[in-house]
């Protein structure tokens, strides 16, 4: 709902449909090189978020600083090929009101997050022993 209501006030404020922060592949790159791009994103997001708030291996003084910065790399490398999503309510709610490509797309960006995140948790709880 909040990702919804974002756009929608995004929508309000600029009057257009191109500004809403819609995810779609860029021109120039392939649909795997943006799935490849949005799945190994999202697993290195994820994979930090399991570890530094593992009881057994994380940080907590330093969770959200090293979550945030983390953040920030994967969208300034993710952002000129697919607009990186990481999330795939973020997605839903601008493909929704600007239709098109990001539309026709979303279910790319909905499954390349699970995947992403699927892997991480594997990864997270097999090779790293994270609760």
């Amino acid at each position: 709902m909040g990702a919804l209501l974002g756009s929608f006030a995004l929508l309000a404020i600029t009057d257009d449909n191109a500004t809403l922060g819609q995810n779609v592949v860029a021109d120039g790159y392939s649909l795997v090189t943006g799935f490849l791009v949005e799945v190994i994103l999202t697993f290195i997001f994820i994979l930090v978020i399991l570890t530094v708030t593992s009881s057994r291996k994380g940080n907590a003084r330093l969770a959200g600083l090293v979550i945030g910065l983390t953040l920030t790399l994967i969208h300034f490398v993710g952002i000129p090929v697919t607009g990186m999503s990481a999330n795939p309510a973020r997605s839903l709610a601008p493909a929704l009101l600007a239709g098109g490509d990001a539309l026709s797309q979303i279910w790319f960006f909905i499954l390349a997050s699970i995947v992403g995140g699927v892997l991480a948790s594997i990864v997270s709880q097999s090779l790293l022993e994270t609760e």
